[in-house]
């Protein structure tokens, strides 16, 4: 989204005219007020108006979360953790059991791109595991 569009809600906004007269009026009052320079128009200078800066009511705000869709990132579940030596890890055999530091029941962690961001419980569904989001965790 460029930056005019996002303005282009606003009832008055800032162009490159209105910011160069600004600055010619400060640098002047500058040169005046230190007495380097007169103003050039030989005039106070008048305050320059801004217009409406106070947010507006949202109601024009677009976000376009399709941009989203290409982004790639790493989601993994937590069951649990365990430390095993070599030797076991060696030992490790279709049908071995390995115990984890939670308990059945326990709710799993759920980390996007290395950084917890939920926890949850699992189920089984039309004999696929899933996990059903309880907990957001918050920064």
């Amino acid at each position: 989204m460029s930056s005019t569009d996002s303005q282009s809600g606003a009832k008055e906004h800032l162009n490159t005219d209105d910011i160069e007269a600004l600055l010619k009026e400060a640098s002047q009052s500058l040169a005046s007020s230190s007495g380097d320079e007169a103003p050039a128009s030989g005039k106070a200078p008048e305050p320059f108006a801004l217009g409406d800066l106070s947010p507006d009511d949202g109601e024009n705000t677009h976000y376009d979360v399709d941009l989203l869709d290409e982004v790639e990132m790493d989601l993994r579940v937590e069951l649990g953790r365990t430390q095993m030596r070599l030797e076991e890890v060696l030992r490790l055999r279709k049908g071995s059991v390995v115990a984890l530091d939670k308990l059945a029941g326990d709710p799993v962690d759920i980390f996007a791109n290395g950084k917890l961001i939920a926890r949850g419980e699992v189920l089984v569904m039309n004999d696929n595991f899933c996990i059903r989001v309880t907990e957001l965790v918050g920064a």
